[in-house]
């Protein structure tokens, strides 16, 4: 495996950008764009290696994508309520899809992609409070969708119809920790795509490439409240998948103190 130092690797991603079209490594993988790039760079999965620096990391991405990416896992408070499994499953939840198929006939499901800009057809949003420093969940029952009046029913005779209490939120300071150590300074690559239409091989071009460093909580604050960072719940009574924060993946440099344009 090659060694690199940060000047030496920033030399061979602008050949590589240079050098055009670049064919799949990874035929049928869903991560080609990242395989092919460690193979062309000659390192392993997930491992940068550049000595002295192990806080580094290489991101890649589809230009003008729509997907969203994870960037961590992290559980409401407060922690010891446990909210999601005791309190918006069993209240807030509705009947599983695959209930009575895959799963016993009572499962319940609260699977919820959240975020400031709009309240869900359910009527949660997230509300980003700067003078306590926190993101909470709010629950606002008017704004509910009229093909949930039955599952608004239950709630109501569950726990009422006004807003969640307590609140379940995270400290700005709690996410700049979580998120600290999980957003690493990070070399980002992004890549067109095009695809043959006899044989259906995919061919990238690594076009942008961009060095960011130190991690933003002010920049993620921002971009929770343009509804770019979002909230994702997916839960049901046999599992907690665990609360996700997530971001439109063309958002990463925002959330960086530096951002260098490599090419």
């Amino acid at each position: 495996m090659k060694i690199y130092t940060k000047e030496s690797l920033i030399d061979e991603l602008i050949k590589i950008s240079e050098a055009g079209w670049i064919k799949n490594a990874r035929k049928g993988n869903d991560g080609g764009i990242g395989n092919t790039l460690e193979d062309l760079l000659g390192i392993e999965e997930n491992n940068l290696p550049v000595p002295n620096a192990a806080e580094w990391e290489l991101k890649t991405q589809r230009l003008k994508t729509s997907s969203l990416t994870t960037l961590f896992h992290s559980e409401p408070s407060p922690r010891a309520i446990k909210f999601v499994p005791s309190m918006l499953l069993p209240k807030y939840g509705w009947k599983h899809k695959n209930a009575g198929i895959k799963y016993p006939e009572t499962e319940m499901s609260f699977r919820a992609t959240i975020h400031a800009q709009n309240v869900s057809e359910r009527g949660f949003s997230v509300d980003v409070d700067s003078k306590d420093r926190k993101i909470l969940v709010s629950f606002d029952s008017s704004k509910v969708h009229e093909k949930h009046k039955d599952w608004l029913k239950n709630v109501k005779k569950n726990v009422g119809l006004s807003q969640l209490e307590p609140q379940p939120y995270w400290g700005f300071d709690d996410l700049e920790h979580k998120a600290g150590t999980k957003l690493l300074n990070t070399f980002y690559v992004q890549a067109e795509v095009k695809r043959d239409r006899e044989t259906k091989e995919e061919f990238y071009r690594y076009s942008k490439i961009m060095m960011l460093q130190k991690f933003s909580i002010e920049g993620f604050i921002g971009q929770l409240e343009k509804g770019n960072v979002l909230v994702d719940f997916d839960a049901r009574t046999g599992h907690n998948h665990g609360t996700k924060f997530r971001m439109r993946r063309n958002c990463w440099p925002d959330v960086y103190e530096k951002v260098k344009v490599i090419k």
